[in-house]
């Protein structure tokens, strides 16, 4: 399972919030090249980075902070928020991201969405499934829609999505723990549906899903590899020392 810590971004500085809210902004650190360096130097190959100022803007913001890591580190980035054009996946690309995480357009501009799978590919395009109470999130966080979470995923399956960011909202930034039984159920219902479908579109792979929201404890990782999650993004436990990075870094290298 891949270790992909999280940056989350407002006016250039790294901060967490709590279930996104922005009233909770906690600042860690105001150099996030510094931190992202420091993963880095712990093995740590792959970056959630996260523009927290583009989520509200609903435009990209901060592709400067992108552009001086990406250019400064050999972090694999992921880059979202407040990515709604092609102008801003334009941006996001040749700042240096790997891959980029549309959620609220899937939902609000979704032939915007699927358009861009088909002509990034899956291995560049995430869809950020973020939820409460199982219903999709969109606008960081800021509005529930009425769509249903496991519908939403796999119907973007179908659509040639492969990568899947899901946050429970509800547990984002609060340290309980991550939502074990939901991704239990994304990747039962997803494996049910691949086993009574036919054989369906060549595109079509297998799902990877990325955990998000709630890691607290190192304890927690083996269990989300052992639902089979993909990766798992952490960042409040990083940042309030609950998870060490040496302990992350002996983590990768026994993989």
């Amino acid at each position: 399972m891949r270790i992909i810590p999280a940056i989350d971004i407002i006016e250039g500085k790294c901060v967490r919030l709590s279930k996104g809210d922005y009233d909770t902004k906690k600042v860690y650190n105001e150099n996030p090249l510094e931190v992202a360096k420091k993963f880095e130097a712990h093995g740590i190959q792959y970056l959630h980075l996260v523009d927290l100022d583009g989520a509200k803007s609903k435009h990209i913001v901060n592709h400067k902070v992108l552009e001086q890591i990406a250019s400064k580190t050999g972090l694999k980035i992921d880059f979202g928020g407040g990515l709604k054009t092609d102008e801003d996946l334009r941006i996001a690309f040749e700042s240096g991201a790997g891959q980029i995480t549309g959620g609220s357009i899937a939902i609000k501009d979704p032939a915007t969405f699927t358009d861009w799978i088909s002509k990034y590919g899956h291995e560049r395009i995430i869809l950020g499934a973020d939820a409460m109470h199982e219903k999709v999130a969109v606008s960081g966080w800021q509005e529930e829609s009425k769509e249903e979470l496991v519908p939403f995923i796999k119907s973007y399956q179908e659509k040639g999505i492969e990568y899947v960011i899901c946050t429970d909202i509800s547990k984002d930034g609060m340290l309980e723990g991550p939502s074990f039984q939901l991704y239990e159920k994304i990747l039962r219902s997803v494996r049910a549906q691949s086993r009574t479908t036919d054989e369906g579109p060549a595109h079509k792979k297998p799902l990877k899903l990325i955990a998000s929201g709630g890691i607290s404890a190192f304890d927690e990782l083996p269990k989300l590899a052992a639902i089979g999650c993909e990766g798992t993004i952490i960042g409040k436990a990083i940042y309030e020392n609950r998870i060490g990075l040496k302990e992350l870094e002996n983590y990768i290298l026994s993989a």
